[in-house]
């Protein structure tokens, strides 16, 4: 696969992986939620884009084909998809009372792209692009949920598991929990090595 496409093919599964969910309101009243075929394919979209993510530039390196406009396109388009991922949080979580605020999402913005920023901040600093397993752990859990809301159906998130505890509180502490115990402590620590 070239580069190129590797680097296209990534954005694009992103792209589509809302463009899918963008037509299934997350809160209409009347409207039936994504159907369980949707989350499979959105799930396998998400599970490739991120793996030709991670694969692009070390095929780019094995084929001398590395060059900095390279890396900043794929970063660039990178931090696109970043937005594409939480977006996607209100398709699986909704909206309301059991859902997913409009505040909520904003903040869940702003820490993704806060924990890009910071990750770039250090490689310009160090000269290594270090990312840390908050990345990792957020698109393993993203795939997963997908394909736990294909076989459960959406409704199963709206319900609290513990002490009244929603799983969106789950995702949503997960997000900020990997933002603050692992993005900042590790960019900080390589930048003060």
């Amino acid at each position: 696969m070239s580069f190129f496409l590797s680097f296209f093919l990534s954005f694009f599964l992103s792209f589509f992986l809302s463009f899918f969910l963008s037509f299934f309101p997350p809160s209409a009243p009347d409207q039936e939620h994504v159907p369980n075929a949707i989350w499979v394919v959105v799930g396998l979209l998400n599970f490739m884009a991120y793996t030709l993510d991670g694969v692009d530039g070390k095929q780019a390196r094995r084929t001398q084909s590395s060059t900095p406009l390279g890396e900043l396109f794929d970063h660039g388009l990178d931090s696109w998809a970043c937005m594409f991922f939480v977006v996607t949080v209100y398709s699986t979580f909704g909206r309301g009372p059991n859902g997913v605020s409009v505040f909520v999402l904003y903040l869940l913005l702003w820490v993704v792209l806060f924990s890009f920023i910071l990750s770039h901040w250090e490689k310009y600093n160090t000269g290594i692009l270090f990312l840390p397993w908050g990345y990792d752990i957020s698109q393993v859990t993203i795939t997963i949920v997908y394909i736990v809301t294909s076989i459960v159906g959406v409704e199963a998130w709206y319900n609290p598991f513990l002490f009244n505890f929603f799983y969106r509180d789950l995702f949503v502490a997960m997000i900020v929990g990997c933002g603050l115990t692992v993005t900042v402590p590790m960019s900080l620590l390589n930048y003060y090595k």
